[in-house]
C-alpha cells in the first residue's frame, strides 16, 4: 500500500480553504492509502507563538481534524514534535542543503520580503524540514497546493542527493497527489486570493465560527456597486462570492442569483445573507462535534498518544536504517 503523508501547521483554526480544498481529501484516502496526518507545531516556531498559543493551537488543529472526519484507526494522526526522529532527519539532510538552493526558494523570498526583521534560519531550512516530514516515512504521494510545488520538487533533490551521495537507492521519489482530478479552490472573503488567515481574520471562515461570526464576516465582504448590463461578466470579487455558493448552496439558489445578477436586479446584501446562512448550515454538524471533542480531554490525549507511537514506530525504522547507511556504528 502506498504512503501518503500530509501536515498543517498549527497556527490555529482551520477554514472552509482547509476543509473542502484538503480535508474531504484526507477522508478518502485514508480509506484507500497508509495516510500520515501531522501537525505541523515545529514549523510554526519560525513566527515565535508564545508557549500558551503553540499548544492551544495543536489541540484546536487536533480538535479539528478529528471533527471533520479524519479517523484515527485508519490513518495515523500525530503532533510533528513528538517524533524526534523527524528532527534527527531534518539535520542529516541540512548537511547536504546548500544555500544557495534555499535561499532562491520562492516562498523564502517572499517570507523575506513579507517579514524583513525577521528572517531566522528556520525560514531558510523550513524546506528540508519539510523533505523530513515526507522522507521519514518514505512517503510517495504528497497532497500538496500549488505554492508547495517547488518544496515538494525539493523534497525529491534532497531524497535523491541522499542516494547519490550515499550509493544507495534508499529514499522513493514522492509527488504532488490530489484525490480526484483537482482540489476544490475556495476564495477568500476579500475578493482577492484564496481564502487563508494569512489574509486576515476577516478573509477566512473558520469551521469553529459561530453564525453571528460567519454572519458578520460574510456581510464584510468585498462586492463593487453592481452590475451595469445584463450579462455583463462578473468582477472577481462577486465571482468568489458565486464561488462560495457553489461550494456550500443548492443549484436552484445559485441560479436565482446568477439570473438576478444577469438581469441587473440583485441586490447583494441578499446574496450575503443567503450564503451566510447556507455556510452556517454546511458547518453545523462539524461546529457541533468541534464543541464536543474539545471538551473530551481524556479522547484527545489518547489520539495524541496512539498517533505518536505509530508514528514513531516507522520514523524509527527510518533513522536507523539512515544512520547505518550514513555510516553510523556503536561500538
Amino acid at each position: 500500500m502506498e504512503t501518503v503523508v500530509s501536515g498543517i501547521r498549527s497556527t490555529g483554526n482551520l477554514h472552509l480553504g482547509n476543509y473542502y480544498g484538503a480535508i474531504q481529501n484526507f477522508v478518502k484516502m485514508q480509506n484507500e492509502y497508509k495516510c500520515y496526518f501531522f501537525i505541523a507545531d515545529l514549523h510554526s516556531l519560525t513566527t515565535h507563538p508564545t508557549p500558551a498559543n503553540l499548544h492551544g493551537n495543536v489541540k484546536q488543529v487536533l480538535v479539528e481534524y478529528l471533527a471533520a472526519g479524519i479517523d484515527p484507526e485508519k490513518a495515523t494522526i500525530y503532533v510533528q514534535s513528538d517524533v524526534p526522529e523527524v528532527t534527527e532527519l531534518y539535520l542529516y539532510l541540512n548537511m547536504n542543503a546548500y544555500m544557495g538552493e534555499l535561499e532562491r526558494a520562492t516562498s523564502f523570498k517572499d517570507k523575506v520580503r513579507a517579514n524583513p526583521d525577521n528572517v531566522n534560519a528556520g525560514l531558510l531550512t523550513y524546506p528540508v524540514l519539510m523533505a523530513a516530514d515526507i522522507l521519514i516515512h518514505k512517503a510517495t504521494k504528497v497532497p500538496v497546493g500549488k505554492d508547495q510545488e517547488q518544496h515538494l520538487e525539493m523534497s525529491r533533490t534532497f531524497g535523491n542527493r541522499f542516494n547519490r551521495l550515499y550509493n544507495n537507492d534508499y529514499f522513493p521519489e514522492p509527488y504532488a497527489f490530489s484525490f480526484g482530478e483537482s482540489l476544490v479552490k475556495i476564495p477568500g472573503l476579500d475578493g482577492k486570493g484564496k481564502m487563508g488567515k494569512s489574509e486576515g481574520e476577516g478573509n477566512a471562515i473558520f469551521l469553529s465560527d459561530t453564525p453571528e461570526a460567519i454572519r458578520k464576516k460574510v456581510m464584510r465582504a468585498v462586492t463593487d456597486s453592481g452590475p451595469t448590463e445584463d450579462n455583463q461578466p462578473k468582477p472577481q470579487e462577486i465571482q468568489n462570492l458565486f464561488d462560495l455558493m457553489n461550494v456550500v448552496s443548492a443549484a436552484d439558489t445559485i441560479a436565482h442569483f446568477d439570473n438576478l445578477y444577469n438581469t441587473c436586479a440583485i441586490r447583494y446584501g441578499d446574496l450575503k445573507k443567503q450564503l451566510a446562512e447556507d455556510m452556517i448550515i454546511a458547518t453545523a454538524p462539524i461546529r457541533e462535534k468541534i464543541n464536543d471533542i474539545a471538551n473530551d480531554a481524556p479522547l484527545l490525549r489518547q489520539v495524541a498518544r496512539y498517533g505518536a507511537a505509530k508514528a514513531r514506530e516507522s520514523a524509527a525504522k527510518t533513522i536507523k536504517e539512515v544512520r547505518e547507511i550514513i555510516g553510523f556504528r556503536n561500538f
